[in-house]
């Protein structure tokens, strides 16, 4: 057996259905699953996500306030008012405040920005902020992607005598800012159709409705925040990613174009990764280490020269960024184990003083990743005990709501079920740790600490072609909400399977099943070469490509995770070097079974003697607890009727066949009746005979082996044939007739003659047919 990495959660479609769809849409089978594991019920709904460049946008107007907002805009560009765009250092603040700085400069408006410094002031409004803003003689600040918690801060604007109009999509708390306008999808009693809006969605809703059409000029840049934000990529979501990665393919923006240069992208190769890998972390990157400003300045820039030399400026930050976040990250892993261990741990939470807080965001998906826990990591500032963090969640702990329940001690939070930022006073971290540990604990169960995995269908090789995948392209842009397929692909045989990479740490293996064949790659899983045994039948779970290379284009597997069902045995029979074996293939999860205590003598050295049985008897062997293990056979019992009883208790997940053996009987001079009938007549011809004098004389006479002499001497002494004294031999005489098989040693001979030739001197798919006989007699 060869376990999963994480749970398979493998959705099931109404065939019904999957045949309407074929029918009425013009689709394969596989796409139509795809679309109803999606939410989509209906033909019709089905058609719409299919042709999403046919839809068209929501009415701005439908926002709670727009009217409102635009209104009080308006008035500020009409009476000349100086306007302050307040935004996040995200990519999704970036960009939302370039929508928003883009449509106003349109209309005339004297605008600016101003993002607030990640360590100096922290996330979204603050007084000391507003004090600025307001002695620059700004009238109106116009918050995107932030200010829907800014409870006492847009208090203090009105005291500033500004008026202060909030955009933003984070989670509403409790109490909303009394704020001149806000548009916020999901305030409550909203009528808007969709609710999940990224913040850059938001302040595009506000430049349509000030601009009167739709901008899809700006959809280069709604694009970036939404993908970046990880929003539900549905509905008005998904319209955004798809125009916007078309205007992204052709913008005249020269930062974006810039940018693009530095991330060696070319624009014909754009997608939603191109955003979400290579674009945003960049963009993220100056917010997590200075001020945001650069960002903005990039994506806002007409002059070449400029945007040259910003782009690189960004791209030497990311490459900072990626340095601090490995460091960070390899002391907060040492930090959980030692004083935190996830085994006892439902929620972990890691400080460490002077840690960058720019980056404990992803050092926090990191550890999910790592430990699969909720976890949240803190910067510590031990002058003013304050302790500032990012945190992630897993699937079954919502935190936002839990972090809800700690709000006395959590004087700014805010966030997502799935992530979530926060400030508190450090001393009040032990007691965090307490509570979401005790409210973990109610909600979360062992199951959910296994990571899982959805996968949305089960697939056979012959639907794996160029079309199926070719028609999936249809489902993109990929994302949040509408994931890239992944498939499972159950109990196919390998037709070869290697290393690949400068380390071999890649996988590269060829699948096949109904006479089709099927290449995979699996990056990072080159250790599973060692872990799937010859003729095992593997179940895939990936995501299905086009390989295009010298002109040729070819379907293939991105494998993520592979399982073996069965169980499987490992060949370590022929010239073993058991040396190599127990210091490169043995791992703490195998146990060693011998069955003679001169083999363990003979390799005590090399063994993990806490890890060896020694089974002795039958009786041993039948307590023996060995279903679902991994076993290494390290000799041969003497007889197969041991091996019986040791899986009487189940069967191993996985045998390590070494079999070792002293000496070979298989190949020994086997004697037969005629040898045995005489060697008795000459002991009665010639009387008492003297082995230690005349056996070798006995032997060459003869051409047998010495030992062939000692084992039939023994037989008859057995059989008390013979008398047999200080070497001298002796026929008794008048000796009750006997039949060889009533000698121990004898049947001990052929026993072990048997089982060598069963489990020694047999081809692979001989020895596990052997192997599965036992199982089915054990059973029995």
């Amino acid at each position: 057996m060869l376990q999963s990495k994480k749970r398979w959660n493998v959705q099931e479609c109404d065939e019904q259905l999957v045949n309407e769809f074929v029918e009425n849409l013009n689709i394969t089978p596989l796409v139509a699953s795809l679309l109803l594991n999606r939410g989509m019920t209906t033909v019709e709904a089905a058609r719409e996500f299919l042709h999403v460049d046919a839809q068209t946008f929501h009415d701005p107007f439908l926002l709670h306030d727009m009217d409102k907002a635009v209104a009080r805009i308006q008035q500020a560009i009409d009476h000349n008012e100086k306007i302050m765009i307040y935004g996040d250092y995200d990519a999704d603040g970036v960009s939302s405040t370039s929508v928003m700085l883009s449509a106003l400069q349109q209309l005339g408006a004297d605008v600016d920005f101003y993002i607030p410094n990640r360590f100096t002031e922290g996330y979204g409004p603050n007084k000391a902020a507003f004090d600025k803003i307001s002695a620059g003689g700004y009238q109106l600040v116009i918050t995107v992607d932030t200010g829907i918690s800014a409870v006492e801060e847009t208090a203090y604007a009105r005291e500033l005598n500004f008026d202060l109009i909030i955009t933003d999509h984070h989670e509403p708390g409790p109490v909303l800012p009394d704020a001149y306008a806000i548009i916020h999808p999901k305030l409550p009693g909203s009528t808007y159709p969709f609710k999940e809006l990224a913040g850059v969605g938001v302040a595009f809703k506000l430049a349509h409705a000030l601009l009167g059409e739709l901008p899809e000029h700006l959809l280069e840049l709604a694009v970036i925040g939404t993908i970046a934000d990880l929003v539900p990529l549905v509905d008005e979501n998904r319209l955004i990613a798809r125009k916007g990665l078309d205007y992204l393919k052709l913008t005249k923006r020269t930062g974006i174009e810039a940018l693009l240069s530095v991330c060696g992208v070319k624009r014909e190769e754009i997608n939603e990764d191109t955003i979400g890998f290579a674009m945003a972390p960049r963009i993220n990157a100056v917010g997590r280490l200075q001020d945001a400003d650069p960002a903005v300045h990039l994506l806002m820039t007409t002059n070449a020269e400029e945007a040259k030399g910003l782009a690189k400026e960004i791209d030497a930050l990311n490459k900072e960024r990626q340095q601090i976040v490995n460091d960070i990250t390899e002391e907060a892993v040492e930090f959980v184990e030692s004083m935190y261990p996830p085994d006892e741990n439902s929620v972990l939470i890691v400080e460490g003083e002077g840690w960058n807080a720019g980056v404990v965001g992803i050092v926090a998906s990191r550890l999910v990743e790592k430990f699969y826990r909720p976890t949240i990591v803190l910067s510590i500032d031990s002058e003013n005990r304050i302790a500032k963090g990012s945190a992630r969640s897993i699937e079954g702990f919502d935190l936002f709501a839990n972090l809800s329940k700690c709000r006395d001690i959590l004087p700014h939070f805010g966030g997502h079920p799935m992530a979530a930022g926060m400030t508190l006073n450090s001393d009040d971290v032990e007691e965090l740790r307490r509570r979401l540990n005790e409210q973990a604990s109610n909600v979360l169960t062992e199951q959910d600490f296994i990571p899982i995995t959805s996968v949305d269908t089960v697939c056979t090789t012959e639907e794996i072609t160029l079309e199926n995948i070719e028609q999936m392209s249809a489902l993109a842009p990929f994302g949040m909400h509408n994931p890239k397929p992944k498939v499972l692909i159950k109990d196919v045989h390998t037709t070869s399977m290697r290393k690949i990479g400068a380390n071999k740490n890649h996988l590269k293996l060829v699948f096949e099943d109904s006479g089709v064949s099927v290449d995979a790659v699996g990056f990072g899983l080159g250790y599973i070469l060692d872990e799937v045994s010859p003729i095992a039948k593997v179940s895939l779970v990936g995501e299905l490509s086009i390989n295009e290379w010298n002109n040729m284009r070819k379907p293939q597997l991105m494998v993520e995770d592979i399982s073996v069902d069965e169980w499987q045995m490992f060949d370590y029979r022929s010239a073993v070097d058991v040396k190599r074996f127990f210091q490169q293939v043995f791992t703490d999860q195998m146990k060693v079974v011998a069955f003679h205590a001169s083999t363990i003598d003979k390799y005590k050295s090399l063994l993990p003697m806490e890890r060896v049985v020694l089974i002795q008897d039958e009786e041993q062997a039948k307590a023996c607890m060995f279903a679902g293990e991994q076993i290494v056979l390290l000799d041969l019992p003497p007889s197969q009727k041991w091996l019986e009883c040791l899986f009487v208790q189940g069967i191993p997940a996985r045998i390590y066949a070494i079999f070792l053996t002293e000496e070979d009987h298989y190949f020994d001079t086997i004697p037969t009746r005629d040898h045995f009938k005489w060697f008795y007549g000459f002991l009665a011809k010639k009387g008492p005979f003297d082995l230690k004098r005349y056996k070798e004389d006995l032997a060459i006479h003869k051409g047998w082996s010495k030992e062939t002499i000692d084992f039939m001497a023994k037989v008859f002494f057995e059989l008390e044939f013979v008398t047999i004294n200080n070497g001298l031999i002796s026929l008794v005489k008048n000796s009750a007739k006997r039949d060889l098989i009533e000698s121990a040693t004898y049947r001990q001979k052929q026993q072990q003659i048997e089982i060598e030739k069963n489990f020694i001197y047999t081809s692979y798919v001989q020895l596990k047919n052997q192997f599965q006989d036992i199982f089915k007699r054990s059973i029995e």
